[in-house]
This record gives structure tokens, sequence and C-alpha cells, in this order.
């Protein structure tokens, strides 16, 4: 995507114009961050009785696990009250659904594979492993320009 940046001093509030033949999600999320000028990149988890705050840039994966969504850092396992389209609503473009149990983030991915019956296999960082189902699997190949 061809980006161009003017920088006016005659201009009281900044502003975009996105010029485009159709409407994407990665349009729409960059709309959203355009827009809101309190970007949270922080995520309250629960750890054990207390709350953890952790940043985007900790978290390696959601997964839902027993009805519950489990967040996985380098070391640790928290567990996060909000359904999983709602975590997903609020994460930067780092993040991709892999599948319908699952979030990972892109930076943390060390090695991507294929696996059975079309799907793909990707390993993270810290040694998680998880399957990249063919629904997802588009959307996935499309975010690595792959």
């Amino acid at each position: 995507m061809k980006v161009n940046l003017f920088v006016s001093k005659d201009i009281e509030e900044p502003y975009a114009d996105i010029h485009t033949d159709k409407l994407t999600d990665n349009i729409t999320k960059a709309m959203s961050i355009l827009e809101n000028e309190d970007i949270n990149e922080i995520l309250a988890v629960k750890n054990d009785s207390d709350i953890a705050l952790l940043e985007f840039s900790e978290i390696f994966m959601f997964k839902v696990v027993n009805k519950q969504v489990t967040v996985y850092t380098q070391d640790h396992e928290y567990v996060i009250k909000k359904p999983l389209y709602q975590i997903e609503d609020v994460l930067t473009t780092d993040f991709l659904r892999i599948s319908k149990t699952t979030i990972v983030n892109l930076r943390k991915i060390k090695k991507v594979a294929p696996s059975l019956k079309g799907m793909m296999f990707i390993e993270l960082k810290n040694g998680l492993k998880d399957n990249i189902s063919r629904k997802y699997l588009p959307n996935f190949k499309q975010a690595l320009d792959w």
C-alpha cells in the first residue's frame, strides 16, 4: 500500500484520506486506529487472584481451553474473561486468527510447516504449537504476503 505524509503548519487538526477500490479488514483496522487517539495496547488478565497488565508485544497466543480464553506469554499462562471475538476487535494487526479457537501474534512465529489434510502447522518462539485451519489459511498467507 502506498502511503503519503504531508506536514503543514496550516492544518488545525490532522486528518487522513484513504483511497481504495475495496474496503478490506486491514483498511478497517487502520481507520479504527487513526480515529482512536487513545490506543490501548495493554490487556488486563487474571493472574491467580490478582490482575496482571500485559503489553500486546508480550503476548504469543490466545486460545480457548475448556471454554475459557487462555493468554500465553513467553513463560506464563493467564485467563481472560472476554470471548475471543471481543479480544480480536481490540488487537493490533500483529495478531491474526488461525482457527476458530486461536489467535496468534505474527511476530512470535518461529516456523510454519505443512500439516495434515491441507492445514498448516505453526511453532511459536516460546515452543507453543498449533494448526492453522484451512478456513483461516488464506488470511494467514495474505498477512505474511505469502
